[in-house]
This record gives structure tokens, C-alpha cells and sequence, in this order.
């Protein structure tokens, strides 16, 4: 192995990075699993990414972390910390000041105890008053010296996080630095706006001022960001206290910078503001807990909690045009740790899979689609789901073994009989003149014909109900995993069958098995069988030689027709020319030899006599199917007529 092919360092939590990847065929059939039960390809990926697979936590999951740490965020403290700390130093300043002065029996000494007892109830305005006072007690100065290094340090640890602690006991070199560095900034904000701003600018701005951005930005949209975010979060905090603490609090940092310092935190913040109007620049956060918090840590607070607001929603996906791509994965490292990021890695990973690998399709529009690959995987799992139920010894072979001139070769022969199409077996014919004495002279009994499986055709034509009130019973789920499955059925082991599905609510459509499994229940009035009946009609002519078949599923009576016009008539009841239509279209598909089999949903009295008297005129049969076992019933009675078919 070469060296420096590898680097090597502390595992940082997460999954195993040796565990075998990913497997998305796991994915594709719990994405059929909820489809199967009636979920659009859209809400089943939503609902996979939302609970999670495979061992992998689910965005729901991740959320209720989420709002853990915003419970806990809330409960860090209240945000009027550095007003009650300036009081505090007050009180403490103007308590040694009176210490000193009781003694003194001058009239000075009373003097300034009277000034001390009429300082303002307001501490901005009592910390003001005393700015020209001469202090008695040298301790009692240094305490009231504290409030303005005090609200200095504040305000800029609220927004240049670390200020604090960086700048206790400065120097006033120090405070000229960060003058420098403000004004620095704000020229660089300002070319940039102008359009004259280089990467380079950044990279000297940050070696000569580097040292106050603990996050080391790498260029100047990482350090607005961060900025801008720490700004709006003061705003928020300013905006949350009550207007006499907001009034006090504004008035003690005016008066604990000077007049260049002002001007340029002014000019920054409006700077940032204009770089990120997208931020919350504003509005009320509660906040708990027993223990006040300095504007510094206030402001992290509440930046942390604009962070999980932020991230809840993303994790949400409750907006248009969501995507797991919208995920702040710096958000989701620094509220959860590096094992909730490696699982919304695998989620993205698995939405990415599964259209590479063909599985999701996104149609013109941007809906989310099954493939045709997944639909054949998922139209097997559905006819599986079947077969579970039926009785093994049911299923059998569904093919006749007869002189067939379409079909396998058996291997065998027999001997040739007029009309017979099959191909010649030249040995056996041969064999058999030569096993004759004398010369070898062909007769018509020495001819055989290869023997072939010949299968019978039919048309299969199914009509689902797609009406709203599948969906309130709960039957469309059944009705479209039983359309998958037949499907399945047919074309995988009766290829030479014909088979298609028409939905039908207020108008009929033939429906692909995509389109199928991507539908949601029409939500509109109108059962309209008489159109179904019609697209079925249709399917049969073009399968003239075939075996018709037509099969209906649906739980109500049909309560819609095409006019002359094309357009749908709905009526509740059902008006007389509704149902002499729909009876019209059933004596037309009676009269192509087809039988039509009909699996209610419903026992409502209508329904059944309709249908009975359907039957009556048809000579079909009719199964008031338990919607469980739908499918059992559908691709049963398909198969059953198919043997019935083969014995004739």
C-alpha cells in the first residue's frame, strides 16, 4: 500500500461506515407496500422518508429531537439577564458610595447622599445621571466602571459571538481594534453591494482580523451568513422584552459606546439586513427558566432556536416543492450530531437510488411516478399477496396440452389428422415408412405432426370503480392492489391474453399500470359504468378472436351517463335513463359472447338489485367480495374461467 493512500482518524458517531450498503429494492417494496394500500408513489415516498427503513431513523423521528432541543433552548433562561446584571451593579456602586460618605460629616457628604436618593427608578437613566458624578469611594467607581465594559462586551458578544469573554479587561488598544475591524467591515459589505468586492479582499481581511471570528469563514457569504444570522437574532431578542426593559436596554447601549462605535454597529446592521431580508428580522420568543441570561448568550439562544425552527420545517416537508435537499446539513450536525446526519445522507441517498436506478420517474410537471420497472416488481407483490390466500392445489396449470398450432413444443408427437397445422416430424414420418417392409414409400398413415401445447386467448377487461366513495369505505386500496395483481397475472403467465384496465367515477379512462398505482380516488359525484362499459366494449372489437372477458368492480350503483354531447350527467338516485343506458352497454358487451362478472363492495339494497338484475340480463355471475380478500376473488374467478375455457 502506498503511503498517504489512506487517512485515518476518530470514528464521529453515525452508522457503521463498514455496514453494507443500502439495499433499494428493500425501499422499492415498502414503497409498494404503502401504494398497494392506496398511497400516491409522492405520499408513500413522503411517508417512507418520514418514518424511515433499514434501521435508518425517519424524518419524524429526527423532528421530535428537534423540538426536544427547542423545549430545552426555551428553557435556558430569560432574556433580560444584562438589565438585571447593570442593576445589580448599581445598587452595588450606590451602596459602597453611601458607605463611604455616612462617616464624612460634611455638607458635601450630604449632598451627594441626597443626589444618590433621587437617582431614577429607571436604570438607564439613573446610570446616565451618574456619569459626571464624583465618587467618594474608589471600589464604588471601579463597580459603576464595570457597567459600561459591562454593555460594551454585550454588544458585541451579541453580535460577534465570543466577544464577551475575548474582551474582559480590555485595553483601549483592544477596543481600537475592533473599531478598526468594524470599520473594515462595513467598507468590505460596501464594495461588495457595489459589486467591487474580491475574494482576495476577504483573505486580507481576515488575516488582519481573523482572530475575532472563531468560525473561520472562507469567504464573505459565509461570514454575512453567520453575522446576519446572529443580527436578526438580537433583533428577536430586543423585539421580546417588554417596552420599558426594550427602552431601558437601547438607552444603556447608546450610552456605553461612543459616538463611532454607534455609527458603525448601525452601519453594520443595516448592511446585513439588506445581504439577508430573508431572515426573521423580528417577532416575539418566549423563554423560560429561573436564571437571567446576558444579551450574548440571549442571542445564541435564540439563534439556536431560528436554527431548529428552521430545520423542523425542512424536516417537515410540509411546502410546496420539498425536498431533502433543502435539509441545512450544518444545522441538522450541530442540533443532533453526526448520527442524524448520516441518516438524512441515506434518506437523500435512497430518493436519489431509486430514480438512478429506474425506479421513480418524474413526469413533466415535477409528479413523482412509478416506473414501469417498479410497477412490474410491485404488480408481483400484489399477485404474491394473492396467491398466499388461494389454496396451492387450486392454482395448478392453466394450460391445455392439445394438437395447438400456437404454443411450446412437448416433445412428443402423434399421428397427422386432416386440419392438423401443426410442423411435420420428418423422423418419426420417415421412421415410420421405413419400419414397413419393401421400399420406402410415404402413406398417409406414416405422417406425424410435432405436438404443441396450444393455449386458449382471452380479453380481459376490468372495470374499477374509482368514485370518492371507495375511498370514504375503504376499498380503493383493495380495488387497486386486485388491478395489479390480475394485471401481473396476465401478462407474466398468459402473455397471449389481452388485458386492460378502465377506472371509472363521473367519466371512464383506460389506465396504464403506472397511471394505476400513481392514482389517487377521484373525489368527485358519479359512478358512471356505462362509459366503462363502452371503453370495454371498444378493447373486446379489437380482440375479435379472443375470449371476452369483463370483470367490474365496485361498491354503488351507477349514478352517471355520457350524454349526446360527451359530457357526464349525474343524478342522485339514479334517474330512469342512467339505468337504461348502463343496461344498454351491458345487452352490447352480452351480445360480443362476453360473460360479465361483477365484485360488490357494498351491500346497500340498490346496489344488489341493480347488479342482480345486470346479472339477469348477462347470464354473469355476481360475489359480494369481502374487500380483504378482493384480490382472491378477481384473479380466482379469472383463472376459473380460464380452465373452463382450456376443457372446451
Amino acid at each position: 500500500m502506498s503511503s498517504g493512500a489512506f487517512r485515518y482518524g476518530a470514528w464521529a458517531g453515525g452508522r457503521d461506515p463498514l455496514e453494507p450498503p443500502f439495499d433499494v429494492a428493500q425501499a422499492v417494496d415498502e414503497l409498494g407496500e404503502r401504494v398497494l394500500n392506496g398511497q400516491s408513489p409522492r405520499q408513500a415516498l413522503r411517508d417512507l422518508m418520514r418514518r424511515g427503513t433499514d434501521g435508518l431513523r425517519g424524518l419524524e423521528d429526527l423532528r421530535r429531537q428537534v423540538a426536544r432541543r427547542q423545549k430545552e433552548a426555551r428553557q435556558k433562561g430569560r432574556l433580560d439577564g444584562t438589565l438585571e446584571e447593570v442593576k445589580a451593579l448599581l445598587e452595588e456602586a450606590v451602596e459602597l458610595e453611601k458607605q463611604a460618605l455616612f462617616p464624612d460629616p460634611s455638607d458635601a457628604a450630604r449632598l451627594a447622599e441626597m443626589e444618590l436618593d433621587g437617582l431614577p427608578q429607571d436604570t438607564a437613566r439613573a446610570v446616565q445621571q451618574l456619569k459626571p458624578y464624583q465618587w467618594k469611594s474608589q471600589e464604588a467607581r471601579e463597580t459603576y466602571d464595570k457597567i459600561d465594559d459591562l454593555l460594551r462586551r454585550e454588544v458585541l458578544d451579541s453580535q460577534f459571538q465570543g466577544m464577551k469573554d475575548a474582551l474582559e479587561s480590555a485595553s483601549p488598544e483592544d477596543m481600537q481594534r475592533i473599531k478598526d475591524m468594524l470599520a473594515d467591515l462595513n467598507t468590505m459589505l460596501s464594495n461588495d453591494a457595489q459589486g467591487l468586492h474580491t475574494q482576495q479582499d476577504f483573505e486580507e481581511f481576515m488575516a488582519k482580523h481573523g482572530e475575532h471570528f472563531p468560525s473561520q469563514p472562507g469567504t464573505l457569504e459565509e461570514l454575512v451568513d453567520d453575522l446576519a444570522r446572529r443580527a436578526a437574532a438580537q433583533q428577536r431578542l430586543m423585539d421580546s422584552l417588554t417596552p420599558q426593559q426594550r427602552q431601558e436596554l437601547g438607552e444603556l447601549m447608546q450610552g456605553a459606546m461612543d459616538m463611532d462605535m454607534q455609527s458603525q454597529m448601525a452601519q453594520l446592521g443595516d448592511a446585513l439586513r439588506n445581504a439577508r431580508p430573508d431572515l426573521p428580522w423580528g417577532g416575539r420568543e418566549r423563554m423560560s427558566g429561573e436564571q437571567g441570561m446576558g444579551m450574548g448568550d440571549a442571542t445564541t439562544a435564540l439563534e439556536e432556536l431560528a436554527d431548529l425552527d428552521d430545520l423542523e420545517a425542512a424536516l417537515g416537508q410540509d411546502y410546496p416543492g420539498a425536498s431533502l435537499d433543502d435539509i441545512d446539513e450544518e444545522a441538522v450536525q450541530r442540533a443532533l450530531g453526526r448520527g442524524a446526519l448520516d441518516d438524512i445522507r441515506a434518506l437523500q441517498r435512497i430518493e436519489k437510488e431509486l430514480q438512478l436506478q429506474g425506479y421513480l420517474t418524474r413526469d413533466a410537471s415535477g409528479k413523482l411516478e412509478l416506473s414501469p420497472r417498479a410497477v412490474r416488481r410491485l404488480g408481483a407483490t400484489a399477485l404474491r399477496k394473492v396467491f398466499h390466500q388461494l389454496d396451492a392445489k387450486g392454482r395448478g396449470s392453466h394450460d391445455v396440452r392439445d394438437a395447438g398450432a400456437a404454443g411450446d413444443i412437448t416433445g412428443s408427437s402423434r399421428r397427422w389428422e386432416f386440419g392438423d397445422e401443426q410442423p411435420l416430424d420428418v423422423v418419426r414420418t420417415v421412421r415410420n415408412a421405413v419400419m414397413r417392409s419393401g421400399p420406402v414409400k410415404l402413406q398417409v398413415d406414416d405422417f406425424e405432426v410435432v405436438e404443441t401445447e396450444r393455449r386458449t386467448t382471452a380479453a380481459v377487461a376490468l372495470l374499477v370503480d374509482l368514485s370518492f366513495s371507495m375511498e370514504l369505505r375503504g376499498t380503493w386500496a383493495a380495488a387497486k392492489q386486485t388491478s395489479l395483481a390480475l394485471h401481473s397475472l396476465v401478462t407474466t403467465q398468459f402473455p397471449q391474453d389481452a388485458i386492460e384496465i378502465i377506472g371509472f367515477s363521473d367519466y371512464a379512462q383506460v389506465l396504464k399500470p403506472e397511471q394505476l398505482a400513481g392514482l389517487d380516488p377521484q373525489r368527485v359525484q358519479g359512478t358512471n359504468l356505462q362509459h366503462a362499459l363502452m371503453l370495454a366494449g371498444r378493447f373486446l372489437g379489437k380482440h375479435p378472436n379472443a375470449e371476452p372477458v369483463v370483470l367490474v368492480v365496485t361498491d354503488g350503483e351507477p349514478t352517471a351517463h355520457l350524454t349526446r354531447d360527451g359530457y357526464a350527467d349525474f343524478c342522485w338516485p339514479p334517474s330512469h335513463e342512467t339505468t337504461t343506458l348502463t343496461l344498454a352497454e351491458v345487452e352490447r358487451i352480452t351480445r360480443r359472447g362476453a360473460t360479465i362478472n361483477v365484485f360488490m363492495l357494498d351491500d346497500e339494497p340498490r346496489l344488489v338489485a341493480f347488479i342482480e338484475h345486470l346479472a339477469e340480463r348477462n347470464g354473469g355471475r355476481v360475489f359480494a367480495a369481502d374487500p380483504d380478500r378482493l384480490g382472491e376473488y378477481v384473479v380466482s374467478d379469472y383463472l376459473r374461467a380460464r380452465r373452463g375455457r382450456a376443457r372446451h
